[in-house]
């Protein structure tokens, strides 16, 4: 007698709560967008918009916020993948909110543009009428994130107030909103680092190369690497070196640190992740090595 083996697997579970988010969000919402940075995170919602809307295309745009100052690697990917899927990619531009003069650079060794993505993207919001934005945020990454709602209810001026947060009882999820408010979306909200790293081998996803181990001209500051780069400040006293690195997330390069790493492979970098005991947003990001008061009064401001 034939023996068959029903269990759904974790990643089953998971990629299942993810594509039903995904549907609800486009049967409820008028104007979704996917925000698509070419990081993992993001990459692995890319792979579930496309199982879930199959043999269809992507029902909605893809868009990211350019601060200028973005790994090549990255961007190279971001414009090629969404090329071979035919979706249509809206770069919302810090620098064009320099230039129109909504935000000020900030200056000095320490300076960042991480901060000033929260006005382009809110911006970028109003402009397209953006009604609901799919993020890649997880709960495992920090704990002002982990008090956010799968459906995140953010007012008028884009800020997110968590007192004011919809209940969500199972799978049910409240979509109302009027005019000019927003939901941002969190479909892997209940992901870890290790379930994204199992779903890309699982799945076979490409990602970019900045991933994997690899050799990099590197200075240390506060703990962390920062690459050599004409975007990043470094002082007479960060002197230059040659090391063996990868990166766990990616973003700005002047506030996202490298880790030295040998993992060249995707086993490799899952071995190395079930072995740490450092959550990849605290070992990598300068902006977020803060209190969690300061994290969500950015969150509150309508930060991602």
């Amino acid at each position: 007698m034939l023996q068959h083996d029903y269990t759904t697997s974790q990643l089953d579970v998971l990629e299942a709560e993810a594509i039903h988010i995904m549907r609800e969000v486009a049967a409820e919402f008028e104007r979704p967008c996917l925000l698509f940075s070419g990081g993992k995170d993001s990459i692995v919602m890319l792979r579930i918009a496309e199982k879930a809307f199959w043999p269809a295309p992507i029902p909605f745009p893809l868009m990211h916020v350019d601060t200028g100052h973005n790994f090549p690697e990255v961007i190279d990917y971001r414009d090629r993948r969404s090329a071979e899927l035919g979706a249509r990619l809206v770069v919302a531009s810090v620098q064009d909110s320099i230039d129109a003069g909504r935000v000020v650079e900030e200056t000095g060794r320490r300076a960042s543009r991480n901060r000033l993505q929260t006005t382009t993207l809110l911006d970028a919001i109003e402009e397209h009428e953006f009604d609901a934005v799919f993020g890649g945020a997880r709960r495992d990454e920090e704990k002002a994130r982990a008090k956010e709602r799968v459906f995140s209810f953010r007012d008028d001026f884009g800020q997110w107030d968590p007192k004011n947060q919809r209940p969500e009882l199972w799978n049910l999820y409240n979509a109302k909103i009027r005019k000019g408010e927003h939901i941002r979306v969190f479909p892997l909200s209940n992901w870890t680092e290790l379930d994204v790293w199992d779903y890309i081998r699982r799945e076979g996803i490409e990602i970019p190369s900045i991933y994997f181990a690899h050799t990099r001209r590197v200075f240390e500051r506060d703990g962390m690497l920062l690459p050599d780069a004409d975007v990043v400040q470094r002082g007479d006293d960060e002197p230059l070196f040659e090391s063996m690195v990868r990166y766990r997330t990616v973003g700005d390069m002047t506030c996202t640190g490298a880790v030295s790493s040998s993992a060249a492979t995707v086993d490799e970098i899952i071995a190395e992740i079930a072995a740490t005991r450092i959550t990849e947003r605290g070992a990598t990001r300068a902006d977020d090595r803060a209190s969690e008061a300061a994290m969500e009064d950015r969150k509150k401001e309508g930060y991602f």
